[in-house]
């Protein structure tokens, strides 16, 4: 019998797991249909913490006995407001912004790594020259700017584009030149 509990402590416990899993499951994705894209779109560190976080309450809901399902929900709910509320300030709020994300940061200027910015954001070359590669580049030279956006992907804009006079969508980069 010890080696059938080893598998199964017990079958109100399966019972349990098989009920609240969907609940919670299905919870969550009507919780993030409510609170919108946001919940669910490119992550930056804000989001990455909400995300863990869900994972973690879900799976309290689903594996641990004292945490009942409307506990779990609550939960869930509740941080999903949290989250709601937070990046509805954060959207009308530059101060708030800042608080909760990352500011984008170059890292590469006309063809020539900024040591410094790459330090601070703990990137490498070979980082970087991947990045690069993905975007069919073939050497550093050949960007203008590579930029750490606040979800840690990389924005590449070739040297090919520097005529462009519009610079607007580099407004919120830290490192950009004024001109």
């Amino acid at each position: 019998m010890n080696e059938i509990k080893l598998f199964i402590d017990d079958q109100d416990t399966l019972w349990r797991i098989l009920i609240t899993a969907p609940i919670l499951y299905f919870a969550i994705i009507g919780f993030v249909r409510l609170v919108g894209k946001r919940a669910t779109s490119q992550m930056n560190n804000f989001d990455w913490i909400v995300t863990v976080a869900l994972g973690s309450l879900m799976a309290s809901g689903i594996l641990l006995k004292d945490v009942s399902i409307l506990e779990a929900l609550f939960a869930i709910g509740l941080l999903l407001g949290l989250q709601y509320v937070l990046t509805f300030f954060a959207v009308r709020s530059g101060f708030v912004d800042n608080a909760i994300k990352a500011q984008p940061r170059l890292l590469v200027e006309n063809g020539r790594f900024i040591e410094e910015a790459m330090r601070r954001e703990r990137v490498t070359e070979q980082e970087v020259l991947a990045a690069l590669r993905e975007e069919g580049l073939r050497a550093v030279d050949d960007a203008k700017w590579v930029i750490l956006e606040s979800d840690a992907s990389f924005s590449i804009i070739p040297r090919t584009e520097e005529k462009a006079a519009d610079r607007s969508a580099l407004k919120t980069v830290d490192g950009i030149p004024a001109r």
